[in-house]
């Protein structure tokens, strides 16, 4: 069942996983993306392990017919969604097929199929854990007195994305901290002494930062139109501390005005793995 692109401005998009269904949502969302004048109905089905469980998807996708994704290991399940997917006259893949198919003529050898493989309890499961509570812990400007436990500390204005980007780095196992840069109030002398972490200051256009904290007082009622936590002037002479403040300090510094809390974070792990990197080779 073909869908013509210029007919509706939406398509269902259904994603069958016996996990929690992470992988499939990354990928098809990566994918929508790329299609900017059509949208998608996202239909998740997380957990799904046997074939009562599967026919519910089966009934909701024939229901409203569009793209399947789906992530089984269990030979059987995957092989009555292709089936009944045909039968419908929908567009049916697994994702991870063709790159275990890679992996097997790499390293020739048989899988071990582990259904949510990527969720057990190993070490790197508890590191991201610990990390994750590390940064709550460490979250604007708290318990300064130990950020050289930290991987990385990230120091900037107010609505400069310091936290959801510290959670997304926690995520992914970096322990980090988030130190606010607040007008009169002299930044922790901790961060002057730090020789473990990286720091890396945040910044964004007056205009953005200006436009962020106006939708802020606005969400909480606040009625300080007038106040300096929204003068263009006043925001720019913060802006410029704290870049003079990373310059005095060799602290590079990220531009988050037109980024995403991802592309921050990605461009945050690279300036940490070329320190690390850096470090090894001094070594």
């Amino acid at each position: 069942m073909k869908k013509s692109a210029g007919a509706a401005n939406y398509f269902h998009l259904h994603l069958v996983s016996d996990a929690t269904g992470e992988t499939l949502l990354a990928v098809g969302r990566a994918a929508a993306a790329q299609y900017s004048t059509v949208s998608a109905i996202e239909h998740v089905y997380p957990l799904v392990r046997n074939q009562k469980q599967l026919d519910v998807a089966l009934a909701r996708i024939e229901e409203n017919p569009g793209i399947v994704l789906y992530t089984l290991v269990d030979r059987e399940l995957s092989e009555r969604i292709e089936t009944r997917c045909r039968e419908f006259g929908v567009p049916c893949l697994s994702v991870l097929a063709s790159v275990l198919a890679l992996f097997q003529s790499y390293l020739g050898a048989e899988t071990t199929p582990r259904v949510g493989g990527q969720h057990t309890l190993n070490a790197d499961y508890f590191r991201r854990i610990d990390a994750l509570n590390f940064t709550m812990l460490h979250d604007d400007g708290q318990h300064t007195d130990n950020l050289e436990e930290a991987d990385v500390v990230l120091i900037g204005v107010s609505r400069t994305s310091k936290t959801p980007t510290s959670i997304y780095l926690a995520n992914r196992g970096i322990r980090t901290a988030n130190v606010p840069l607040v007008p009169g109030i002299p930044a922790p002398s901790a961060l002057e002494t730090l020789k473990k972490p990286l720091v890396v200051g945040l910044y964004a256009t007056p205009e953005r930062i200006v436009q962020i904290r106006q939708n802020r007082l606005l969400g909480i009622n606040a009625a300080r139109p007038d106040t300096a936590y929204v003068d263009r002037q006043a925001v720019s002479e913060e802006i410029a501390f704290s870049r003079q403040l990373c310059a005095k300090h060799g602290w590079p510094v990220i531009d988050v005005t037109r980024r995403s809390i991802e592309e921050t974070a990605a461009a945050v792990i690279a300036l940490l793995q070329e320190r690390r990197g850096a470090v090894a080779d001094a070594q």
